[in-house]
């Protein structure tokens, strides 16, 4: 396009050639590479995604997973992004692709079947919430809660067919820190009692009960029967 400006005022604009479809897909790909990729239609669940494949990529033996790192993904661009870009112009009109589906086609049938079990996106806690695990560091990945959802739950959640213990870092009703563990058992056995006095002065409204492995766990200020 070419254009005539007095300052940022475009006073006149014409098209002054037709690029081949192949030359717009070039344009587009470098224009995303210059931007870091943060031009790309990424949601949490995306970003969640190549987290949780970079994780079964470090844990599992068998090998095979590809590498999502954001660097690998912007080295290889056009492998895997290019074949959507057909008929797109600008990158305005990259925002409509379904990014989550193409991250998906990166991997074989088998390893999109096998990631859901090796490296879920969210673990089902006592009180029956869904979390979403944060992977963002792959050598242990932080499951963060409200600590009255666990009440009841002896053992950290493990992935990675059994081999890696989650981080869980145990929340206030405001879902401030109040404890980071992977060791629950000697959590509520040595530190509860006195993280339970310090939130009930702080949240008088909220079940704090005296044995929390007894206790039913509830994602309420209290559960229904109390």
């Amino acid at each position: 396009v070419e254009e005539w400006k007095m300052g940022a005022l475009v006073l006149e604009s014409r098209r002054i050639s037709n690029p081949a479809p192949e030359e717009i897909t070039t344009a587009l790909l470098d224009a995303i590479r210059g931007k870091e990729l943060k031009a790309l239609p990424w949601s949490s669940e995306s970003l969640s995604f190549i987290d949780r494949v970079n994780f079964a990529r470090y844990h599992d033996p068998t090998g095979g997973w590809p590498d999502m790192s954001l660097g690998e993904l912007e080295k290889t661009l056009g492998d895997w992004l290019a074949p959507y870009l057909a008929g797109l112009m600008s990158l305005a009109d990259i925002q409509r692709l379904n990014l989550m589906d193409i991250l998906k086609n990166c991997l074989s049938w088998d390893q999109g079947a096998q990631l859901d079990s090796f490296a879920p996106a969210t673990i089902r806690v006592p009180s029956g919430s869904h979390i979403r695990l944060d992977y963002a560091n792959p050598e242990t990945p932080v499951l963060a809660v409200r600590l009255q959802e666990v009440f009841g739950l002896h053992d950290v959640p493990k992935l990675a067919e059994g081999r890696v213990a989650v981080s869980v870092h145990l929340l206030s009703p405001a879902r401030r820190p109040v404890q980071i563990t992977q060791d629950l058992a000697s959590f509520w056995r040595n530190t509860y009692a006195e993280v339970k006095k310090d939130l009930k002065g702080r949240y008088p409204k909220h079940y704090w009960p005296d044995d929390p492995m007894q206790a039913e766990a509830t994602h309420r200020a209290k559960p229904r029967n109390t």
